[in-house]
């Protein structure tokens, strides 16, 4: 079992720790955060806090039963009714529809709490489980991109503001 929660301080342990165990993992189809990005953990990590508290940025983080975190979904920057959709799931946790699920949690929570209409995100071409939950969810092609110098597309969702449904939860 898992839960999609609103990302907090107390957070912080399980996340970094995720992130460090999942680095190679994600390495090999996203660019990698770098070693400053493990350094400057816990100043990275009140930044996107201060950053959700200005609503610029709502950061949720998928946990599992025991309080691991299991992925990340992440709406940034938004604005004018619209923000980038980001999210990654650990490499033991991948394959089993936490994705879908946890992007289809969040649109839900993107139109009725967040009041956003519109939801973008971008993939390398070569990541076909990212194509595929987008394309799974209701997201669909509007071009092509260049992800740090790898060619990508891009996406869109249109949301309705009104309550989640259960297919959107």
């Amino acid at each position: 079992m898992h839960e999609l929660q609103l990302l907090r301080a107390d957070h912080a342990p399980a996340l970094l720790a995720f992130e460090r165990e999942n680095r190679a993992y994600f390495a090999a189809s996203i660019p990698d955060r770098g070693e400053d990005y493990f350094a400057r953990f816990d100043e990275r990590h009140r930044d996107l806090l201060a950053e959700q508290d200005a609503g610029v940025c709502h950061f949720h983080v998928l946990v599992g039963t025991a309080g691991e975190v299991l992925g990340r979904v992440n709406l940034v920057d938004v604005a004018d009714g619209a923000a980038d959709l980001g999210y990654r799931i650990a490499e033991r946790a991948a394959g089993r529809g936490l994705a879908t699920s946890a992007v289809r949690e969040v649109c839900g929570l993107a139109a009725g709490r967040y009041g956003l209409t519109t939801l973008r995100a971008a993939t390398t071409y070569d990541n076909a489980a990212s194509r595929a939950v987008l394309a799974r969810t209701g997201f669909t092609v509007t071009g092509e991109t260049q992800l740090s110098g790898r060619p990508g597309l891009t996406f869109r969702r249109h949301l309705h503001n009104s309550p989640p449904t259960p297919h959107d939860l």
